[in-house]
């Protein structure tokens, strides 16, 4: 009988693909999956019981803003410790490369806090996460943002020109040869808001020659979201790209309910091109304080300030009240700053994650003082909190929502099941304990029922702390596994 070097003994196997949970022996040997067998028929040198557990894929955070977390903070224990063993990088239409200005800026500050972290182009910043040995795998998609700060400098309240947007469109060429996985764009942020969709689906063309993504984070999230669905379908149509529309919501008081809208819109839409969604499982955003969406929200909670210390973690209103102004003006003295707001209806997630479109991805921002549970909590929220007591959707369901769905929209191969071949990116977690642990008031904490987690085939994760392995690597577009 041939001995591996790792045999998960057991345990319940959740295999990615929806299937019913079913018994198996999981065999690990380097850094793959090498045999999945009736139980008690593998031998291993190392033997793990995993008897009343779950043995699932790593999972897939689809949506992250980890680019140089991988770099500065290796370990990823804010992901590890949900099972995280893959994360999404470059959304909203920050990345940190290619990047070719000295200097960082506020828009990039949401990502980057070295400036040695960015780079030139998309090889040497693969080149820089290689070189850290993150404990988990990181995929790469280029910012559309990025690469107009690239082109226009600081001129950016207006539409790029012929010449700009043949140097972005040249950029992201590159960078896709070069293993970038897709291009992101953000609409909704001052550094890009000016863009005409023209000029997106302009840039984005090198995307249909390399099979590469499209993501977005939509230029209206609220009153007009069903006209900003449409040129986002219209971009990904014109390069001839699969669309990944980013955390999926209908925000604001007013636009409670519109799921009923968004949702069918995205099933039509869904008959005529590669469409797909994420969501995380809160009812409230996060990201840098504007003062224009103040009034959209219900809570404002503060998650730094550069310009007022001491001020994170804490509600807007009472911190205008101890200034003696309005929130907004309130708002104004803080920046630059980050803010959560709570702005969208339960029911509507709810709707946006049972789609048969949604994946998971947390959007959690890494290097924020107070920042939103979903840093910590996206994956076991959605396996305990939605699925065991909520029963919105099976665990079966749960995890292919995380793990060969985000894997095949992706297009990460050998990724997100447990299949002989693929890589050992795995889980193993309580099903009847699994739950996130970081609220809006404790943000930092991490998950309880994830018992170990491998990252090609390296421990990440196990008993409540990072497990030393550090064999993560960056996920290159072309990858055959």
């Amino acid at each position: 009988m041939a001995t591996y070097d790792t045999v998960i003994r057991n345990g319940q196997v959740a295999d990615g693909t929806g299937k019913k949970l079913f018994a198996a022996d999981v065999a690990l040997q380097g850094d793959r999956i090498a045999a999945v067998e009736p139980p008690g028929t593998l031998r291993g040198d190392n033997e793990v019981d995993a008897t009343g557990k779950v043995v699932a894929p790593g999972f897939i955070d689809v949506h992250t803003h980890d680019d140089t977390a991988l770099i500065d903070n290796p370990a990823m224990a804010m992901k590890a410790s949900q099972g995280v063993t893959t994360v999404i990088c470059g959304n909203c239409g920050v990345s940190a490369a290619p990047y070719v200005r000295s200097d960082i800026g506020h828009f990039l500050s949401l990502i980057v806090k070295k400036q040695a972290n960015v780079a030139k182009s998309f090889a040497d910043f693969a080149g820089k996460v290689d070189a850290a040995r993150p404990a988990i795998n990181g995929a790469f998609l280029i910012g559309h943002g990025t690469l107009r700060m690239n082109a226009m400098g600081d001129d950016l309240a207006r539409t790029a020109t012929a010449s700009e947007i043949g140097v972005m469109r040249d950029l992201l060429d590159q960078s896709l040869e070069q293993g970038a996985i897709g291009m992101s764009s953000g609409l909704f942020y001052a550094v890009a808001n000016a863009a005409s969709t023209d000029e997106v689906a302009e840039v984005a063309q090198p995307l249909g020659k390399w099979g590469g993504v499209y993501t977005a984070h939509m230029r209206d999230e609220g009153d007009h979201i069903l006209k900003a669905m449409d040129e986002t379908f219209e971009i990904g149509r014109r390069a001839g790209a699969e669309i990944i529309v980013s955390h999926h919501k209908c925000s604001g008081r007013s636009n409670f309910g519109r799921m009923t809208e968004t949702l069918p819109k995205f099933t039509e839409a869904m008959k005529q091109q590669q469409i797909a969604f994420d969501v995380y499982p809160y009812v409230a955003g996060s990201t840098i304080l504007r003062p224009d969406m103040l009034e959209r929200a219900d809570k404002v909670l503060i998650t730094w300030s550069d310009k007022v210390p001491g001020v994170s973690g804490r509600d807007l209103k009472e911190i205008a009240r101890e200034m003696g102004c309005s929130m907004r003006e309130a708002a104004e003295r803080l920046q630059p700053a980050g803010a959560i707001y709570f702005m969208m209806d339960e029911k509507d997630v709810q709707a946006a994650m049972a789609h048969p479109g949604a994946m998971i991805g947390s959007d959690g921002i890494p290097f924020d003082t107070h920042p939103h549970p979903r840093l910590w909590g996206t994956f076991p929220r959605v396996l305990g909190h939605y699925s065991r007591e909520l029963k919105l959707f099976p665990l079966e369901d749960a995890v292919r929502r995380m793990t060969s769905y985000s894997a095949q929209r992706f297009k990460l191969a050998k990724r997100g099941e447990i299949k002989a071949g693929y890589y050992a990116d795995i889980c193993v977690f309580d099903p009847a304990t699994v739950i996130d642990t970081a609220t809006f008031e404790k943000p930092i904490s991490p998950a309880k029922g994830i018992d170990i987690v491998w990252c090609n085939g390296a421990v990440a994760w196990r008993d409540g702390k990072p497990g030393g392995g550090r064999s993560g690597r960056v996920l290159r577009r072309g990858d055959e596994g």
